[in-house]
């Protein structure tokens, strides 16, 4: 391929990654942005956003006249970091802060009213609610006369935005930025820029108030990005590249005490963010206290960041028990429904906890590769769920229609995720509607198709390569670990190690002796497995991620086994 030789070429890279990023559609011109990605070169002006400029000028404001402001954020991840940078720079600016994370038992998804009139009675006179609000416009309306409204969002919504001062959110229909792709906690730090630019355009600073220091604001924008799934092209890719660095300096102590109580020895990456934390400050919102993890992120004090560490832990390890003891189950049923066609996966029952289903459903899901939705049926007759999606199958438009039609309570999200409540007896209906708009899902193969990014020899399989290949991350949706095939080698080496030894270490041999390390994770008694600790020792192709690992100063490749076929 010519123009993968051509960026090899210019860029220094092997031909192996030219040709990956071409296959990327990455060009000639754009290769410098994609492997050094840079706020500078990608930034776009915030006012092309639609209600930017006056949600602006209203948090600028609010920093003028020293107000008090409340900030309301979902019970997630990109909640959680949106609400802790608004919270954070606004601070630093000089406002009184009062946030709010709702309950994921007792106050669900998205702005209440009884949490909003309490941030007003606690003094804020403007009112922030950050990745959610775009679907709450009866809600907002308790504030009428009260309180200003700013919502930032990225959640879809088919209908007009709320009646209040601006909603920010990129997604909206007669929005033209580009830029849905953003998580509410990349969308804040783009309105934090635009906040700052308009104070300094005002003079603010110009008596010696010092502006605050928004790129170390960075590392909760890379851990949003990565856990909420966004597509890391272009402006994403610089959040994540240059937050992961900053992360890398400890200095958000919420963030550096979770990577210890986590294991994280290595440099932060996306891997350690979307497997590391972002569990952990998600596990206060499924099964605990829904303000944990913006609590540790806002922690100065090493005391209290290492308590809310330990206690996310511990949570999470209990939510990992509870998502076990519905996995099973789930899986049965889903089987059955693929079984008999349907193109969505729609299961619920009396027996699961609300706040892991959305856990079981991104497992069903890569299992079955069908959008699947998984329900917890509570005492009231109302069924609270979250759903997963596939590439190229828009779940949150479904589920905003299938609100629309008067199937559920409440609904939305976007392509790859949403949140939903209804009536129980309408589970039927709702299952229906989405399979008849969803069709085209019913046509995927059962399994996700392994996409192979280039084959390779075991010879081949350097620390160069390996090296070489990292320039490539951060590694995520929209730019997956590049996965490659090691062709014709046989397993001379096989051991089992670590915890209950659910990870098998092997030594692979190809033409010429060459021999490459490999890994593979939770082994158990897989077929897989099986062929890796074959006796007979049969000829493989062995398909993985080859990564460059440091230890004691040495740098070796490690390859890391995803799946393997029997050469033929």
């Amino acid at each position: 391929m010519r123009l993968g030789s051509a960026i090899a070429q210019r860029y220094g890279t092997s031909e192996i990654v030219g040709r990956i990023m071409a296959l990327r559609e990455v060009g000639l011109a754009t290769a410098s942005d994609f492997l050094e990605p840079t706020l500078r070169a990608l930034m776009p002006d915030p006012s092309c956003v639609i209600d930017m400029d006056v949600g602006a000028a209203r948090l600028a404001r609010a920093v003028r006249d020293r107000e008090a402001v409340g900030v309301f954020g979902d019970y997630d991840v990109d909640g959680a970091c949106a609400s802790a940078l608004m919270a954070d720079v606004l601070r630093e600016l000089g406002c009184v802060v009062h946030t709010h994370i709702p309950d994921r038992m007792t106050e669900g998804y998205g702005p209440n009213a009884p949490a909003l009139l309490s941030l007003v009675e606690r003094g804020a006179s403007l009112v922030v609610c950050v990745d959610c609000g775009t679907a709450a416009s009866d809600i907002l309306s308790c504030l009428d006369g009260r309180a200003d409204i700013v919502v930032i969002d990225h959640h879809k919504s088919e209908g007009a935005p709320p009646q209040i001062l601006a909603t920010i959110n990129p997604n909206r229909p007669e929005c033209a930025s580009g830029l849905g792709g953003l998580c509410a906690a990349g969308l804040s730090f783009v309105t934090a820029v635009a906040m700052v630019r308009d104070l300094r355009r005002s003079g603010w600073f110009a008596d010696g108030r010092a502006a605050p220091d928004l790129m170390r604001q960075l590392d909760l924008v890379a851990l949003a990005t990565v856990c909420d799934v966004m597509p890391l092209t272009g402006l994403n890719r610089a959040f994540v590249t240059q937050g992961l660095r900053i992360m890398g300096k400890h200095a958000r102590l919420g963030l550096s005490t979770l990577l210890g109580v986590a294991g994280v020895q290595s440099a932060p990456s996306a891997f350690s963010c979307g497997y590391a934390l972002g569990p952990r400050i998600n596990a206060g919102g499924r099964i605990a206290e829904a303000d944990l993890g913006l609590r540790l992120l806002l922690s100065e004090d090493k005391d209290d960041a290492q308590w809310i560490a330990e206690r996310l832990d511990a949570i999470n390890r209990k939510r990992q028990d509870v998502e076990a003891s519905i996995l099973d189950r789930a899986m049965e049923q889903a089987e059955e429904q693929c079984a008999a066609g349907r193109a969505v996966i729609l299961l619920a029952s009396k027996e699961w906890h609300v706040g892991v289903v959305g856990i079981v459903a991104g497992r069903v899901k890569e299992k079955f590769n069908r959008p699947t939705l998984i329900g917890a049926e509570l005492d009231d007759g109302v069924v609270k769920g979250s759903g997963r999606s596939v590439p190229g199958i828009d779940l949150g438009s479904a589920v905003i229609a299938a609100r629309e039609a008067g199937l559920l309570k409440t609904g939305g999200g976007h392509a790859m995720a949403a949140g939903f409540s209804l009536a129980t007896e309408d589970i039927p209906a709702l299952h229906t509607f989405l399979n008849d708009r969803l069709v085209a899902a019913a046509q995927r193969p059962a399994t996700t198709v392994l996409e192979i990014d280039a084959a390779i020899t075991s010879g081949g399989a350097t620390t160069e390569l390996a090296k070489d290949l990292g320039r490539l991350a951060p590694f995520g949706n929209g730019n997956e670990e590049p996965l490659l095939v090691l062709t014709h080698v046989r397993v001379v080496r096989a051991d089992r190690i670590g915890k209950d030894g659910a990870t098998l270490r092997v030594l692979l041999e190809g033409e010429g002796r060459s021999a490459v390390k490999a890994l593979l994770f939770r082994a158990g008694d897989s077929s897989l497995a099986a062929a890796l600790e074959d006796r007979a020792r049969p000829l493989l192709h062995v398909a993985g991620w080859l990564r460059a690992e440091s230890w004691n100063g040495r740098e070796t490749a490690t390859f890391f086994v995803h799946d393997a076929a029997f050469a033929r």
